[in-house]
């Protein structure tokens, strides 16, 4: 006993001081030195060297390895079984499932007036601010969730739509004066349509080809803007967007504005909470078409898009039509928010449009689970949400990021909500879930 424990301890001190090499030679350049601009003249740069923050990160990787070696990855009985023991089943926490969505959706419509109780008009705004830029997230998530989650096509472009969506409200703004809820539509439909037309290429392709030139489209897109000056502003982007109003009336100043209509006193944080209404309101619609498709023979298509391919065609489904809706209808969500999102910043430039967000969507969906709607909500809220509290972090903030993604994905490989309920059932009655690892999801 006392020899296998020590070959034990001996394997796992050689696994931990091999991480413990990796990580001094990555930490070395990422966090060992730091460039620093002087602030006296010329602004010369120099070179800041932190090798105690170093020493602390590679003493953290090689207690972490070896104790994960010693007590999870190489014990005979690993502490992850036991400590399993003592978490809900699924079974468990499946009754508080359906109660889930109705108290996210209580507490999404209860927010502002909850934070105006606890924080004022203006200690409120922030926190406003953040739970408009979640809910953004979750509206994005849940247009990629029908083309990666139902679909099964890995799209990593999907911000290309976002980013045709804002344009295309500032555009028509700028240049035709069409106020928000004309230009709305209007950026839905013409995402639709690059949806489509990223849709044709792509029919004969499935897995990383198909992922790879989706992410070479949203490049495109991008470069597009950034080089286009004359049209697009270039680098300097578009500024002076005009902002929503509430049936006409604007959140301005004196006499016909929102607050005079009402008698009220004039407060800026009335544009912040109508800002947040809104986006709310689009994302409860993105979700109710969603889940009313699922249900329809399009929905149904879907699905057995995502299971097997072949399986499909021999079905008599038309995949280049199942595809086409896929790509079309993700792709109009995804201009819906890029609208919102160029309305409430009143700026936008082709750096908001990065492959990072793309990432980001595609990442909210895969950890919350690829078909959940309610998972999407989780993760963002997470993601999103929990991102500002490492803010002060600075450089830090993306390790620790990283870092949880990677115990999320390790401790739920199908993502946070890994049952799926069946669209449609044969007895009539509601389905059980089922297991996510019997589905097939985003080999395209």
């Amino acid at each position: 006993m006392s020899a296998k424990s020590d070959n034990l301890l001996a394997v796992s001190l050689k696994d931990a001081a091999a991480g413990g090499l990796i990580a001094l030679a990555l930490f070395s350049v990422l966090i060992g030195m730091k460039a620093e601009v002087a602030s006296g003249l010329g602004g010369q740069l120099g070179i800041e060297y932190r090798w105690v923050a170093v020493a602390i990160a590679v003493a953290v990787v090689f207690g972490g390895r070896l104790l994960l070696n010693l007590f999870v990855w190489k014990a005979d009985k690993p502490v992850t079984e036991t400590a399993g023991s003592f978490m809900p089943s699924a079974k468990m926490l499946a009754p508080l499932g359906k109660y889930a969505m109705p108290l996210f959706l209580i507490l999404a419509v209860a927010l502002p007036f909850l934070l105006l109780s606890a924080y004022g008009a203006r200690g409120s705004r922030q926190y406003l601010d953040l739970a408009i830029l979640v809910t953004t997230y979750v509206m994005l998530g849940w247009g990629l969730n029908i083309v990666v989650g139902l679909a099964g096509l890995l799209d990593l472009g999907y911000v290309a739509f976002y980013a045709v969506g804002a344009y295309s409200y500032a555009l028509l703004a700028q240049y035709f004066g069409f106020s928000f809820w004309i230009c709305l539509p209007l950026a839905g439909i013409l995402a639709a349509f690059w949806g489509i037309i990223l849709g044709f290429p792509v029919l004969r392709l499935r897995g990383d080809y198909l992922a790879i030139v989706t992410l070479a489209f949203g490049e495109i897109i991008r470069v597009v803007l950034l080089n286009w000056y004359e049209f697009t502003g270039g680098p300097d982007g578009i500024s002076g967007i005009p902002r929503p109003s509430f049936f006409g009336l604007e959140f301005k100043r004196g006499e016909g504005g929102f607050a005079d209509t009402f008698g009220l006193d004039y407060s800026s944080i009335h544009r912040i909470i109508f800002l947040y209404y809104l986006i709310l309101i689009m994302a409860l619609i993105t979700n109710f078409v969603t889940m009313r498709l699922r249900k329809l023979p399009v929905g149904r298509a879907w699905e057995a898009l995502r299971e097997d391919e072949i399986a499909c065609r021999s079905l008599g489904i038309n995949t280049t039509n199942t595809k086409l809706t896929a790509f079309a209808l993700g792709a109009m969500f995804g201009g819906f928010a890029g609208s919102f999102f160029a309305t409430r910043q009143g700026f936008i430039s082709p750096e908001s449009f990065t492959f990072i967000e793309s990432a980001v969507i595609l990442a909210i969906v895969v950890l919350g689970g690829l078909g959940s709607q309610i998972g999407v909500v989780i993760a963002a809220i997470v993601m999103i949400g929990g991102f500002e509290f490492f803010r002060g972090l600075e450089e830090y903030r993306m390790l620790v990021f990283g870092l949880l993604m990677v115990v999320i994905m390790v401790w739920r490989p199908r993502g946070l909500i890994s049952t799926r309920n069946p669209s449609i059932t044969l007895s009539g009655k509601k389905a059980k879930g089922i297991s996510a690892d019997l589905v097939q999801e985003g080999h395209g």
